[in-house]
């Protein structure tokens, strides 16, 4: 297909090839060239970082986290559970250094990133269990974290978005701790891939049908036939019946990013559901293309900030 790209980016497209998740022992360490080639955003003020572990899951290994937090705060601050993207199967904590930097130094939140289990070794519900139990410990640990409980919030991209989603979901359900904001970008929600932008968007830059196939087929695992009706709710987000109760939620989409109906039909169904939501469609755009140096990315980078400190509640000193 011919794609209306942003001018800025048009030129960048031809050279954003999705990653294979047909071959994984390639596609992990590409992300990981991928990322080291990206500038590193530089930090207005010092950002502490620790790596450190959470208890997993029953039966399951600790979970790795690493934490940010902006220097120079004494007090409780707000802050971002945010897992990693890469399609269920790829990425680690370096994946999304550069990004949690920036959300910690410009929205003033401390931002715990989880290095969750991937698929396929590690199929559905690792992942989500793993960023479940961060949930918890975060909230339990709030005192010695030096963060509020109730400006504890979820977010993440692509497919860091669908965990977050299944995250608050069970959070719900299990009456845990509840997030007080859903932060939601070109989220990965729904397996079933049958929205227009899903079946027309087959060769797109950074994320395209072939990929996506993959992604799910991995994430669900041999026992799950991904389009199937017994696919659980808390593995495609999209297919959950009851959205209310959910957190005052951000969702964007990309124009040219197969994920993008499924983003707005859940944008929909949240303000349906009594959800108090807000909207952002980026025209031009494609998937990930936040990351390249553009007029369009500078925008969407700056409304991420601005929703990320309305949503928690961050005050800049």
């Amino acid at each position: 297909m011919t794609y209306a790209f942003d001018p800025e980016l048009a030129p960048w497209a031809p050279r954003l090839a999705p990653i294979d998740y047909g071959d994984l022992a390639t596609a992990r360490p590409r992300l990981r060239e991928v990322m080291r080639r990206q500038a590193m955003y530089q930090p207005r003020h010092p950002v502490e970082t620790v790596d450190t572990e959470v208890p997993g899951p029953d039966g399951a290994p600790p979970v790795p986290v690493r934490l940010y937090r902006p220097s120079g705060h004494d007090e409780d601050l707000p802050a971002l559970l945010y897992p990693h993207w890469g399609g269920f199967v790829t990425g680690d904590l370096d994946t999304s250094h550069s990004s949690a930097t920036r959300v910690a130094d410009e929205v003033g939140a401390v931002v715990i990133s989880v290095d969750y289990r991937l698929a396929p070794e590690h199929p559905y519900p690792a992942a989500l269990h793993d960023c479940y139990a961060v949930l918890e410990w975060a909230a339990h640990k709030a005192a010695d974290l030096r963060i509020d409980p109730d400006r504890l919030g979820v977010g993440g991209l692509s497919a860091g978005g669908g965990l977050a989603t299944a995250t608050a979901l069970l959070a719900r359900d299990r009456g845990g701790p509840r997030p007080c904001f859903l932060f939601l970008l070109f989220p990965e929600l729904d397996d079933r891939l049958e929205t227009v932008s899903a079946r027309a968007f087959t060769d797109t830059p950074m994320l395209d049908r072939p990929n996506l196939l993959l992604s799910w087929r991995h994430y669900l695992g041999e026992g799950i036939e991904r389009g199937g009706d017994d696919v659980p709710e808390l593995a495609s987000p999209a297919r959950a019946r009851d959205l209310s109760g959910l957190p005052p939620t951000f969702v964007g989409v990309c124009e040219f990013d197969p994920l993008r109906d499924e983003g707005l039909d859940f944008a929909q169904r949240l303000i349906q559901a009594g959800v108090k939501t807000e909207l952002a469609h980026y025209p031009g755009t494609f998937h990930a293309s936040i990351g390249i140096e553009a007029a369009i990315s500078q925008r969407m980078l700056a409304a991420q900030v601005d929703v990320l400190r309305r949503g928690l509640g961050a005050v800049l000193s």
